[in-house]
């Protein structure tokens, strides 16, 4: 992408924070900060000030040194560009300007998606672009025991990880062993008699910011005690909850343990099941509804035209599209997404701040870099009109916080 920028005539820089960022930047144009977190807003005032800088790009906007970062160029008066993984998955990145999820400037009232749905086109959901978890996980591993083991080159670096890496890692042996019972578990739910009611309960992982900053869990045990708890007062009594882990879920947690002790308090004990895998498509088919925090599955339970209930903050938690009331009166009655709406949402996101592309795709890596460079360059021109200001959701994150925190719980 920095050849991209320079073959336009603009000048690249790149700050180097890790001893990773040494192993995969070896060109040009690299400044290496080696201060404390504290001191780094400071910093990189200092150096936008001093290069001229007019663009900042940062994969992810929450991770600490990021999240400060979009802070300084708001002060400054100049455009931070995120880059993530797409909220529509798979085959797309999100690129939004000052944030994502709570941060995120999409608008969330109907009529606003609808006018910006009338200047899209219809999106393509062609799988072009395809790699492998074995692929990730081998960067993955290669960034984090990079800056594990570092004493010299970023000596006050503070990683943003929620596990020690080296923990992660081993981890996954044990999950080998439980992980089977529990794929085990998802081929039984998926041969259940079709008349069996059941609703979907989508697990993400403890460690992703889509927890720690997009929502008012400190720990995912917080949301499943919520749900399970809600769902044995107001279910119906032949109704059953399958909580469906992430699939990159290391094990560490022991979801299923959780999920088995709170059912047992809550006197549902075998009407929750845990399962590893299953088709989510057919699990989505057949459920009566879902629950998220704001997982990317939510998506794709509107595209289904199922009902969703969405405890978190999400880009897509708007009236005509979620259940808008209490979670208590989700089980009884659920509000189904309205498809023109669903529609419409699609096409403005996917228009606005989606492309087509893939970070570990040769091919998918070309067509992004296309799209993002000209998408800077142009002043986004796509995303003007799905730009609201300030946030619209990050007021009701705050105060769900502010809740959470009275009643002693949440970060």
């Amino acid at each position: 992408m920095a050849c991209a920028f320079e073959e336009r005539g603009v000048r690249v820089r790149r700050v180097r924070l890790s001893a990773a960022d040494h192993v995969y930047w070896r060109r040009p144009g690299a400044i290496s900060y080696r201060g404390t977190l504290a001191e780094w807003p400071r910093f990189l005032a200092a150096l936008i000030e001093r290069e001229g800088v007019t663009d900042l790009l940062c994969y992810a906007d929450r991770p600490p040194y990021h999240a400060a970062a979009t802070r300084v160029a708001a002060e400054l008066g100049i455009v931070c560009h995120i880059v993530e993984n797409g909220y529509l998955r798979p085959d797309w990145i999100t690129l939004e300007r000052g944030g994502m999820s709570a941060y995120s400037h999409f608008p969330e009232d109907p009529e606003s998606i609808r006018r910006i749905a009338r200047d899209m086109p219809d999106p393509d959901f062609e799988v072009r672009y395809r790699h492998s978890f074995s692929l990730l996980a081998m960067h993955e591993v290669i960034n984090d025991l990079s800056n594990r083991f570092d004493p010299l080159l970023h000596p006050h670096f503070e990683t943003d990880k929620y596990y020690d890496p080296v923990v992660d890692f081993l981890s996954w042996v044990p999950r080998l062993f439980h992980a089977p019972r529990l794929r085990r578990a998802a081929a039984a739910v998926e041969k259940w008699d079709p008349t069996t009611r059941f609703w979907l309960l989508a697990m993400q992982l403890q460690s992703d910011y889509q927890i720690r900053a997009n929502s008012h869990y400190r720990h995912l045990s917080e949301m499943l005690d919520e749900v399970i708890s809600s769902f044995a007062a107001h279910a119906r009594r032949e109704d059953r909850l399958v909580v469906k882990l992430h699939p990159h879920d290391n094990g560490l947690e022991r979801w299923d343990r959780i999920a088995e002790r709170l059912a047992g308090a809550r006197g549902v004990s075998g009407r929750v099941h845990t399962i590893l895998g299953g088709d989510l498509g057919r699990l989505l088919g057949r459920s009566q509804g879902v629950v998220v925090v704001n997982s990317t599955v939510g998506i794709h339970t509107i595209r289904a035209r199922k009902p969703l209930k969405v405890l978190g903050s999400a880009v897509y938690d708007l009236p005509g599209l979620t259940h808008q009331g209490a979670l208590d009166t989700f089980w009884t009655e659920p509000e189904a997404p309205e498809p023109g709406l669903v529609d419409d949402f699609v096409r403005a996101l996917a228009g606005s701040i989606q492309l087509k592309g893939d970070f570990y795709d040769v091919a998918g890596r070309a067509a992004a870099i296309a799209e993002i460079t000209e998408s800077i360059l142009s002043g986004h021109p796509k995303q003007t009109a799905a730009f609201v200001d300030p946030p619209p959701r990050l007021a009701r994150l705050s105060a769900r916080r502010a809740l959470s925190a009275e009643r002693g719980s949440g970060p």
